[in-house]
């Protein structure tokens, strides 16, 4: 009876949610891969659901979850893939990455430098880093986020 619940919400819920989805992902494509893995997900958990409202408030909630941590996993890329690919040749390549390793170097602390290349190029978690610099893992990825933000608007002023 609960599976029919979750089936009737999602059938019926099913383009709205896309639509949250992709609004928060900025892709439709990833929107529905999103949407048919938390309905799957949902349908092999058997959830003791014991009406529609209860089915569609579930899905909703795992959609949104998903998307956000589809957006954050997005965010989390390394700096230096996304600057470096768009460009068309080896030349321009390698002055845009220099114009980015400046700008790592005059523009942060040499403590937001030391996490952002270890988190971004060592692959360290935030854990580790934190552990070695005697900080609290929120005060590092504090720390990165604002060296992120520097980056992102130094490089959108130019």
């Amino acid at each position: 009876m609960s599976q029919d619940f979750l089936t009737d919400a999602f059938i019926r819920l099913r383009h709205k949610l896309r639509v949250v989805s992709g609004r928060l992902i900025a892709d439709s494509a990833g929107a529905e891969d999103i949407l048919q893995d938390s309905f799957v997900r949902l349908w092999r958990r058997k959830y003791p659901l014991r009406s529609e409202t209860e089915a569609e408030a579930l899905l909703a909630k795992t959609v949104k979850n998903a998307s956000l941590n589809e957006k954050r996993r997005k965010r989390g890329e390394p700096l230096e893939k996304d600057i470096v690919d768009e460009s068309p040749d080896a030349e321009e390549k390698e002055r845009t990455y220099n114009e980015l390793k400046r700008k790592i170097d005059s523009e942060l602390t040499s403590t937001q430098k030391y996490i952002l290349e270890e988190k971004e190029y060592g692959g360290r978690t935030l854990e580790d880093i934190a552990r070695e610099l005697k900080m609290e893992p929120a005060a590092v990825r504090m720390q990165l986020s604002r060296a992120r933000k520097i980056l992102r608007n130094s490089l959108s002023h130019e």
